[in-house]
């Protein structure tokens, strides 16, 4: 079997380590870079994050990845953006104010909300395991990088911010937390984006990076 080749892009923002470590216990060739000819000529690549919205799309900034990054899709590069990384991939975000995202998949960011669907506050961030559904539009996650996983496995969050797609049929993969509805896992095309870090989330967010890394859209 062919090694997979994948390109983590290292922004000063994402716990590159153990991105690194998930993705080579499936077999994966990683190279860890911000090098601009590296990324483009990559055969796939994964964008993690975690912190602040804003700060995330400064570092990117900094380092000129921002076009970069919206090439990818043009070129037909399977992008995957992990718990931060998926939210910096749409439009815009409220947290600590209106911050503009990479606007690869329409949509904002917001917070969560605060409170149970019957009123009654909860903790924020929303931490731990929880079990996967399928998004609203979603019947079945074939030919995607959920394609032979089963809804009701959990996996682990991290986060106080959700995503919201406009479009519902983005939304692959959902979760409840406590009545509210999270996008768990969404997909524009060829981009990805995963609220939950695969490498914390056993069997199945492994299982999920090696669909990644054996994906043929």
């Amino acid at each position: 079997m062919q090694t997979a080749e994948v390109v983590v892009i290292d922004y000063g923002v994402g716990n590159l380590l153990s991105v690194r470590r998930g993705l080579e216990r499936c077999g994966a060739q990683v190279t860890i870079t911000a090098d601009h000819q590296a990324i483009l000529a990559a055969p796939r690549v994964v964008l993690p994050g975690v912190g602040a919205f804003a700060d995330a799309m400064a570092e990117l900034r900094s380092r000129n990845l921002i076009d970069v990054l919206k090439e990818l899709p043009a070129r037909g590069t399977p992008l995957l953006g992990i718990c931060l990384g998926m939210q910096i991939l749409l439009d815009e975000s409220e947290e600590f104010g209106m911050s503009s995202g990479l606007g690869l998949i329409q949509g904002r960011v917001t917070p969560i909300d605060r409170t149970t669907l019957t009123g009654e506050p909860h903790k924020i961030p929303h931490i731990g395991w929880n079990g996967l559904i399928y998004g609203e539009m979603t019947e079945d996650w074939h030919g995607t990088i959920l394609q032979q996983l089963t809804p009701g496995n959990e996996v682990y969050f991290v986060h106080s911010y959700s995503a919201h797609p406009v479009d519902p049929q983005t939304r692959l993969a959902d979760c409840i937390y406590n009545g509210r509805v999270i996008s768990a896992v969404i997909r524009s095309g060829k981009v990805y984006g995963c609220q939950f870090h695969p490498e914390k989330s056993a069997d199945f967010g492994l299982a999920l990076y090696r669909n990644f890394l054996s994906w043929k859209p």
